[in-house]
């Protein structure tokens, strides 16, 4: 296991939930991971010891019972009629004559249905290539293909991102305000990077264009760093092979059909202070702070923002937003990632009729769809995040082109 130098001192997060919100579904009460390192390990020891004790309770293994011992058809479940196929619940939203807004359209969403906090060990993780764990890493492997099967398709109205100010008057999508008030907005940006496959140009291109446009879209910004990115393309031909030394993300073939957030309280805090500190898989500008550095940036208001950019216009496999108000009372389930030397958190969301979600049909290579990942504001005058998940467009021509877009992810400070 890879150990950070003596020097390193475990930056523990106090739990801080915003106002209104419930505590999350996660282990330990919600306490991050830090606060159980052993020698610079960073809580991966403990973090892969409740991945274990949670195979072997059980929990898992009964909700996927109870759906494979379910009549056909729908599923019964405490939120709604959940479906286990896509097929089957476009039937249902087609034989309710389920219908949307001008500009929206009515879609099966995938989320999870098991209430327990769940593990995730990454591909790089040295756990995979011990050849003493093979059995460890079979459990591992099967539970991860089962986390898959605990969840259920349900339908969701989306609605025209663009006609944001339709739903609340004299609110635009692509201001600050609608970021504060609903987690989501918009930006439009010509790129001078020729070529989003190719990992160095896109540090140096798109990063310092995605910085600047971060600057200027939200007043009081003094620093906005990004710090990696995704490309997707289903289609793409050539060379998909990540490789984090040459700070190239390689090119994903799948895309997230999961309701999630990247981060969520603990992880925010956690991700921009090892970014700040240790320059932690950072592939953007490199960053040198002092703990005491450090601690003062946070101190002021920081949030970290994902933008999309497309490539070409957006056929097929868009991707999908979910608006800050319509879930802020709902408890978060935290999925844990399990690295060598850190522990990430992100989150998945149970189903609810009315959450308020948002697409950008046909979204053009200009149109840079932005989502709020974490704020430090807890007080709950603004949004802490939004959730969001790929989706399939039913309406679309057989032979639509699957998404192809560049994702960046940023922190904004202010």
């Amino acid at each position: 296991m890879n150990k950070v130098s003596d020097s390193y001192t475990p930056y523990v997060p106090s739990l801080e939930y915003t106002a209104g919100q419930p505590e999350p579904i996660a282990a330990h009460g919600g306490l991050s991971y830090m606060s159980f390192d052993r020698d610079g390990d960073a809580g991966t020891e403990q973090a892969t010891s409740d991945a274990f004790t949670l195979i072997e309770e059980g929990g898992g293994q009964r909700v996927m019972d109870l759906l494979e011992n379910a009549p056909p058809g729908p599923v019964e479940t405490k939120w709604g009629l959940g479906f286990r196929r896509y097929s089957e619940c476009l039937e249902y939203i087609k034989a309710g004559n389920m219908e949307a807004p001008d500009g929206g359209l009515v879609l099966p969403l995938r989320y999870s249905i098991h209430e327990q906090p769940s593990y995730s060990i990454v591909s790089s993780n040295a756990l995979w290539k011990d050849p003493d764990r093979e059995d460890d890493a079979r459990r591992l492997r099967k539970e991860e293909l089962d986390q898959n099967r605990r969840c259920l398709y349900f339908p969701q109205v989306m609605r025209d991102a663009r006609r944001i100010g339709e739903y609340y008057p004299g609110l635009s999508p692509e201001s600050p305000e609608c970021m504060d008030k609903l987690g989501v907005s918009m930006a439009h940006l010509e790129s001078n990077c020729a070529n989003f496959y190719d990992a160095h140009e896109v540090e140096r291109v798109f990063y310092p264009e995605i910085e600047k446009l971060l600057l200027e879209f939200f007043p009081g910004a003094t620093d906005a760093l990004v710090y990696n990115h995704d490309v997707f393309d289903k289609d793409y031909e050539g060379d998909r092979t990540e490789n984090q030394e040459d700070k190239n993300p390689g090119v994903n073939a799948a895309y997230a059909n999961l309701v999630h957030n990247d981060l969520n309280d603990n992880s925010g805090r956690v991700r921009c202070r090892e970014l700040l500190t240790r320059n932690l898989r950072n592939f953007g500008r490199e960053q040198r702070y002092t703990e005491a550095e450090a601690d003062a940036k946070m101190s002021r208001r920081f949030m970290s923002i994902n933008l999309a950019k497309p490539m070409e216009t957006v056929e097929q496999n868009p991707f999908v937003l979910c608006a800050w108000p319509s879930f802020a009372d709902q408890p978060y389930i935290t999925n844990y990632r399990i690295y060598d030397d850190r522990v990430g958190e992100t989150t998945r969301f149970t189903y609810r009729p009315d959450h308020e979600w948002y697409w950008f049909p046909r979204q053009q290579p200009n149109e840079v769809s932005m989502l709020k990942c974490y704020d430090s504001v807890t007080d709950g005058s603004v949004s802490r995040w939004s959730f969001h998940t790929a989706a399939i467009d039913h309406t679309a021509p057989e032979n639509a082109r699957c998404r192809k877009n560049v994702v960046v992810r940023s922190f904004v400070f202010f």
